[in-house]
């Protein structure tokens, strides 16, 4: 297959088991891990976890990447698509409230497959926002809840630690076009069945930009209708050593900063712990469940 399915558009000849492209990938999926996750927003994760899936590969290219394991370098094992619809139903016979697809951009040829047969619980698209509306829209009816970044609305940002300067434009579209599918939130006993949780990353430094973020969220949709994750979890990792405003841990002061600000918005959603910045929040990519 020639791949254009994020916006990248590499147009790189991926085969069934040869990694190639921007995102590193075959065409077939790949898995780093398949278990009951509760560390989502606490109506995604609810009492028993998310159905959460790991993938391999990414078209972005985050210097500070907590999943750089498995984004960047590749870990993870090649399993056919069969193999993954057994996974959605072995996750869903232990009790996971959905099926999480975390970072699924690359592979949406597979999952707009796989997905043709309804499950019996939501489907979540956990990227990382980096999407093209016309590939979402191949899976309208398919996807309920979608858990997009957020990261930059800056140019230059996008561009010096993700490497993609028309992340801001894309990103944006691609929300408008989740939302579009979804309409406002819908919850029931607790859960989150249909929607969009819009989630930005506070980096060391960078609070007038995360207010712009809060800014675009609230001009864009009446109120509630979406919700807003601000996470507080920044680690300095991967390559952030090669970056030295954002090689440290968020200060409190920037993130009760944030929290401020959103409140004020008026935004609903979810704010992190300050506590949660520890690298024992990312899972084992250890093939487990895979």
């Amino acid at each position: 297959m020639r791949c254009v399915q994020c916006p990248r558009r590499c147009g790189a000849e991926r085969t069934g088991t040869a990694g190639a492209g921007v995102c590193g990938m075959p065409s077939l999926p790949v898995v780093a891990r398949a278990a009951l996750h509760h560390w989502e927003e606490p109506p995604i994760s609810g009492t028993r976890g998310a159905g959460t899936i790991f993938f391999s590969g990414c078209s972005l290219g985050c210097v500070y990447c907590q999943n750089e394991e498995i984004s960047h370098r590749g870990v993870g094992k090649v399993i056919s698509e069969e193999r993954l619809r057994e996974i959605f139903r072995e996750l869903i016979s232990q009790g996971a409230h959905n099926i999480d697809l975390v970072n699924p951009t690359h592979f949406s040829h597979v999952l707009e497959r796989v997905l043709e047969e309804p499950l019996p619980v939501p489907v979540v698209w956990n990227s990382g926002g980096y999407d093209l509306p016309e590939t979402l829209r191949r899976l309208e009816g398919k996807v309920d809840i979608y858990l997009p970044d957020l990261k930059y609305l800056d140019e230059a940002g996008a561009a010096r630690y993700s490497g993609a300067p028309d992340y801001p434009e894309r990103a944006k579209a691609a929300i408008l076009e989740m939302y579009r599918q979804t309409g406002p939130c819908v919850e029931e006993d607790g859960l989150l069945c249909r929607g969009v949780v819009i989630r930005h990353l506070l980096l060391p430094g960078r609070l007038a930009q995360a207010k712009a973020v809060m800014d675009w969220v609230a001009e864009q949709f009446p109120p509630g209708a979406v919700y807003f994750s601000l996470m507080s979890q920044y680690t300095p990792w991967g390559r952030a050593a090669e970056y030295p405003e954002i090689d440290r841990k968020l200060r409190r002061a920037e993130s009760r900063a944030a929290r401020a600000y959103m409140e004020n918005l008026g935004l609903a959603g979810f704010v992190q712990d300050e506590d949660s910045a520890r690298r024992e929040y990312t899972p084992a990519f250890d093939l487990a469940g895979v």
